[in-house]
């Protein structure tokens, strides 16, 4: 039981760093919860910075879901549901983070970055497929939102374990939800595109 409740701690402390708000501090001087948005994200911080720190955000936040939930299968590689517990809490922290008042961004990053740890191909698919549609549509929100819908479906076609299958449906309702405005204006057509 202490294992779970340290892995989940320090996967929340991962997660909880927030590379927007660093970033666009240090290029700017300014608070990314004021540009914008106001949303601690790397869509925000394109709109901010540019392309370059985007980037580097993006790929941050991606790794800050990855790298614990690799490290959780390499020490515990048969323990499914730690495994879960570490990528669930990245997610949490970076929408939750304790160093901006458990404020945060939408997780869409983050929680991508845990399932290419659980799950490498269906990740990929699930980038893949958030590409494309933001790429198509210009709107970041929409190929997050459709990424969020499929997971769990991929994840089941893949024949993964329940618990990931499980996780896949919890993150990514909790994605959504945390686009809940979005999902507003893209209703009224007023969303802003990149």
């Amino acid at each position: 039981m202490l294992v779970y409740l340290i892995a989940a701690l320090l996967g929340y402390l991962i997660g909880s760093f927030p590379t927007a708000y660093f970033v666009v501090k240090k290029l700017t001087g300014q608070d990314i919860r004021q540009i914008g948005s106001g949303n601690v994200g790397a869509t925000n911080v394109k709109r901010a910075c540019g392309t370059k720190p985007f980037i580097f955000v993006l790929v941050a936040d991606l790794l800050k879901g990855t790298i614990p939930v690799l490290l959780s299968k390499a020490f515990f590689p048969d323990l499914f549901l730690l495994h879960v517990i570490v990528a669930m809490t990245t997610v949490i922290g970076h929408s939750k983070s304790i160093f901006l008042g458990f404020a945060g961004g939408k997780s869409a990053a983050t929680g991508l970055g845990g399932m290419l740890g659980l799950a490498p191909i269906p990740a990929v698919i699930l980038g893949l497929t958030a590409y494309v549609v933001t790429k198509t549509s210009r709107l970041m929100s929409l190929g997050s939102i459709t990424a969020s819908v499929l997971t769990p479906f991929i994840l089941f076609w893949f024949k993964c374990p329940l618990e990931y299958i499980i996780y896949g449906a919890v993150t990514g309702a909790y994605v959504i939800f945390l686009h809940k405005a979005n999902i507003q204006r893209l209703l009224k057509g007023t969303e802003n595109r990149i």
